[in-house]
């Protein structure tokens, strides 16, 4: 059972008139505040955003996300109770709250890597490319060997068209984790959009070299094979992998994956091969 925090059972206690007074029609009640012990409320603050950060490991967003609101209402100068709050919005999709919780940790903060990355993360999530850039960038001059947020600048970079400096930033996080096979097939991504159809497909063999039984590399090499005319492999390997994952049937899920105009245009070529629609109309 979680720790409550103790409320006072009375605020007010009424106190008798001061001295002789004359006689009126009415005598007021004079209220008196007990003080507060600003020390113990931020003790139950910190107490309630470690419960916070338990329950979101377990995946109860909802119940941490209550104790982090009230954790920050009682400890109102943590940057880690802020950064906390905004992570746990961002994970609940509420992205201008989590915006504003990350805002006030990094005033607190400023040097805070981890919450100059989940703030690059939040404005990725609102198309704020620039601003995610911005915000990573400042978080990998802190932590420079920070994988997650070197594919995630990678990311950003590659919604701006940086595509050479997206390359070199997911390079950066595979130096670092070299089983990061994300970071490998968006190499890929990008590859295939710069016009390099050889490069991506050599780029995504090399992720499933990695990660074998990932959908997404196998179908992005179907595609590929697709639209230069090898049709018999492409079918054979992208149908595959759709029945292992039906997800990636959804062209708006994949461009939710990053993939980008020139990818999805030769997708939806691929999904319109009669085999391959039939395929997709079962799944």
């Amino acid at each position: 059972m979680f720790k409550r925090i103790s409320l006072f059972s009375s605020v007010f206690v009424l106190l008798g008139l001061w001295g002789k007074a004359q006689p009126v029609a009415a005598q007021a009640l004079v209220p008196y505040v007990l003080p507060l012990d600003f020390e113990r409320l931020e003790e139950q603050g910190l107490i309630l955003a470690q419960e916070a950060a338990q329950l979101a490991q377990f995946q109860q967003y909802e119940a941490a996300l209550a104790r982090a609101e009230l954790a920050s209402q009682l400890t109102p100068g943590s940057a880690q109770v802020w950064g906390l709050l905004g992570s746990l919005y961002l994970q609940s999709d509420d992205i201008d709250k989590a915006i504003n919780a990350l805002e006030k940790a990094k005033k607190l903060e400023p040097d805070n890597a981890a919450v100059l990355f989940a703030l690059g993360s939040a404005h990725f999530r609102e198309a704020r490319f620039m601003s995610a850039a911005f915000s990573l960038e400042a978080g990998l001059r802190i932590e420079p060997d920070n994988p997650g947020a070197l594919f995630d600048l990678g990311n950003a970079y590659y919604k701006l068209n940086r595509y050479d400096d997206a390359i070199s930033s997911y390079e950066g996080a595979v130096k670092q984790d070299d089983g990061f096979w994300p970071a490998v097939n968006n190499i890929g991504l990008v590859l295939f959009e710069a016009g390099d159809v050889e490069g991506a497909i050599s780029t995504w063999r090399k992720t499933l070299e990695i990660a074998a039984e990932e959908t997404e590399p196998q179908l992005a090499i179907a595609v590929a094979l697709y639209a230069r005319g090898e049709e018999d492999q492409a079918i054979s390997l992208g149908t595959a992998a759709l029945e292992r994952d039906s997800r990636y049937a959804d062209l708006e899920f994949l461009k939710e994956n990053l993939w980008g105009v020139r990818l999805l245009a030769e997708t939806e070529q691929f999904f319109s091969a009669p085999t391959v629609k039939a395929l997709i109309a079962q799944l």
